[in-house]
């Protein structure tokens, strides 16, 4: 008998194959805090985090989240900002693509510093949105820079990050007595594993 290990996106190119299948559990991606130097993998926040600060009488408040792609930006936005708010400054980044905002801050002041944050962090798609309470005192366009770029950072430090690897589909064909080995083997690396069986006569 001959063990064909199988992922699913090689199976939806190769339906030649049999349709008995093992489907085990999947792994939650290991949490990491390293930098990005495999163009296959980023790092990005597993869950929305929020960061909260007075600055000069001005609470400003950070919310980090993940997104994937401009509509969940968008999406994003339109959950967590607020219309009571002085100002709703944002940044995001989704691989070569960012954008920002200053919301009526002065040019260059909020937005900018925001993105500019995600970037020194090595996060990847990820959104920020700094709200912020005026508070009566002006910080002056430095004061600003400071404002929304530091407390972004402080928001990307806390929240919680995880490592994800970009997978490439394959398929192998291996005898029956190394059937154990090989199906741990790929368990331990893949996470998930997709088994077909197939008899041999030969």
């Amino acid at each position: 008998m001959t063990v064909i290990v199988t992922p699913p996106y090689f199976l939806k190119v190769n339906p030649r194959f049999p349709s008995l299948f093992l489907i085990a559990s999947c792994r939650k991606t290991m949490v990491s805090t390293s930098s990005n130097k495999d163009p296959g993998t980023f790092i990005t926040v597993t869950e929305k985090a929020t960061f909260e600060k007075e600055i000069k009488r001005s609470k400003f408040i950070a919310i980090a989240g993940h997104i994937s792609d401009e509509p969940s930006a968008r999406s994003f936005l339109a959950q967590v900002r607020d219309p009571k708010a002085t100002h709703n400054c944002w940044a995001y980044k989704i691989g070569d693509q960012f954008r920002s905002s200053d919301d009526g801050e002065p040019s260059g002041t909020a937005g900018k510093p925001i993105c500019s944050s995600i970037f020194s962090s090595g996060i990847d798609r990820v959104m920020v949105v700094v709200i912020r309470y005026f508070g009566g005192i002006k910080l002056g366009t430095g004061g600003l820079v400071r404002a929304y770029g530091g407390i972004t950072m402080d928001c990307l430090k806390s929240a919680s990050t995880c490592e994800v690897k970009s997978k490439v589909p394959i398929g192998i064909e291996v005898p029956f007595d190394l059937f154990g080995v090989v199906y741990h083997q790929v368990r331990v690396a893949c996470g998930i594993v997709l088994l077909s069986l197939r008899a041999d006569q030969n």
